[in-house]
């Protein structure tokens, strides 16, 4: 990760419906015709994209095809008048198994799952490594396709976790040991 030819950030989806609800929405049957972002999650995206100073309409918005991150994205889009979003599967959020539908208090057995066994499925949720091969490989595909370009990647918490994980060159398992990316933040992942 250390001879990347782009700019990456990272860009968490906005406040959602499912996040004011405190509930698990990770099926893509789900999240992608449900639970977009709130009026106060379209405000914080828009905030945090116009305090962006070094981004501009050249820089390419690929997003997750959730609601949310596609929500998301639109606005980025818009705010930076770039080109239109291209949405990639793999940027989905990390699918959570039988915790789906379920308290956002569930996430933290899927974590603890992820430091002792981060390349095995439990309660069918998707393995830290699993997230990590798919990040990884949107990376890969860039790389290939684009040089000298900045590329904003609109996603969901975990998944962009484990992907700085790569640029921080730890192991998946860490990914919660790093501070964490809240709603609507961008982060510079190179």
């Amino acid at each position: 990760m250390q001879q990347l030819k782009n700019r990456y950030f990272g860009f968490r989806h906005g406040q959602s419906q499912a996040n004011v609800d405190g509930i698990i929405i990770s099926d893509p049957a789900v999240g992608t015709v449900q639970y977009g972002l709130t009026e106060e999650g379209r405000r914080q995206v828009r905030s945090s994209i116009s305090s962006v100073n070094d981004l501009d309409h050249r820089a390419l918005v690929i997003s997750s095809d959730f609601k949310r991150a596609a929500e998301t994205a639109e606005i980025v889009r818009e705010e930076l008048g770039a080109d239109a979003v291209i949405y990639d599967e793999r940027l989905r959020e990390r699918y959570f198994g039988g915790w789906e539908g379920q308290a956002h208090a569930n996430y933290s057995k899927a974590w603890m799952q992820d430091i002792y066994k981060p390349d095995q499925l439990g309660n069918g949720a998707e393995s830290a490594d699993a997230v990590r091969q798919r990040m990884q490989a949107v990376i890969e595909s860039l790389e290939e396709l684009y040089a000298g370009r900045d590329i904003i990647l609109i996603s969901h918490g975990d998944p962009l976790m484990i992907l700085m994980t790569l640029f921080e060159g730890v192991a998946a398992a860490q990914h919660r040991s790093l501070t964490y990316i809240e709603t609507a933040e961008m982060r510079a992942f190179n």
